[in-house]
């Protein structure tokens, strides 16, 4: 078996080549794994999807995604062969659920903004799950990145009305969380400062998302940033014949204004 379908159905052949790696004949490594052994992979899988959607590059994003598919395929040929379910199910269950959670597409009832598709999105998630008395904040995944994790928790209470009016009253949370860690430092309670330090975060996110703008984002761009500069000083001190140990800070900080500065000149992005 070539794993080549003949009616030329992609989503067969990956299936079809998946199932034959993991056959008593196939790949020993593919062979072993479980869902627990691959949970790494499909983390890391992901975030190779996110960075080439960073980057705008279509080749990798394309590519990307391709091997995020195979994590899906891959999970479902294992539940497949315990007889627990398989990738149609999968499949099924998705095109099911969307249909049912857009009845303002597939059924009668409009809605006009985005926010509306939200609120009706939960409402009929809170009946699926047969009207129990929850939490507003279920279902959030603790797996989460805990930018993400808190951003999700934010708009969570946002849709109930536990919000900021505007970005004003964040910034002042923010400038009372500064406070408060300094309050902290001078104390000498590095358990009050770690406390504190996670409010200040918390803030942060809090005011990036009364911002529309994306605080996970955000901080790969700054963290991208950084790093784009750091290699751009070893480079200038390799150059030069000087090495770190060589340089106090006020030098190393002359030398990275002179960074900044010829970034600017050619006008890259994020300076």
């Amino acid at each position: 078996m070539s794993g080549k379908n003949p009616e030329g159905d992609a989503m067969q052949e990956l299936r079809d080549v998946v199932a034959r790696l993991r056959a008593p004949d196939g790949c020993p490594w593919d062979r072993e794994q479980t869902h627990a052994s691959m949970r790494g992979a499909l983390i890391e899988e992901s975030h190779e999807v996110v960075e080439a959607i960073d980057r705008k590059d279509d080749v990798h994003l394309c590519e990307e995604l391709g091997d995020l598919l195979l994590q899906v395929v891959m999970h479902s040929q294992i539940a497949s062969e315990e007889n627990r379910f398989d990738f149609d199910k999968v499949a099924r269950g998705i095109a099911e659920k969307l249909i049912r959670r857009h009845p303002h597409v597939f059924g009668e009832n409009k809605l006009g903004d985005s926010e509306a598709v939200l609120k009706q999105w939960d409402e009929i998630k809170k009946a699926e799950k047969g009207n129990v008395e929850t939490s507003v904040l279920d279902g959030i995944s603790a797996a989460l990145p805990a930018l993400m994790h808190a951003e999700k928790v934010q708009k969570k209470a946002a849709r109930v009305g536990f919000d900021w009016d505007d970005t004003r009253g964040v910034l002042a949370k923010l400038h009372e969380e500064i406070s408060e860690i300094e309050e902290a430092v001078a104390s000498g309670n590095s358990v009050a400062l770690e406390d504190e330090i996670g409010d200040l975060l918390f803030t942060v996110v809090n005011f990036a998302r009364k911002s529309k703008i994306d605080a996970e984002v955000s901080l790969r761009q700054a963290t991208g940033k950084f790093t784009r500069r750091f290699q751009k000083l070893e480079s200038l001190l390799k150059a030069r014949g000087q090495t770190f140990g060589e340089l106090d800070l006020k030098q190393l900080d002359m030398i990275w204004d002179e960074v900044k500065a010829a970034e600017k000149t050619l006008e890259q992005p994020f300076v």
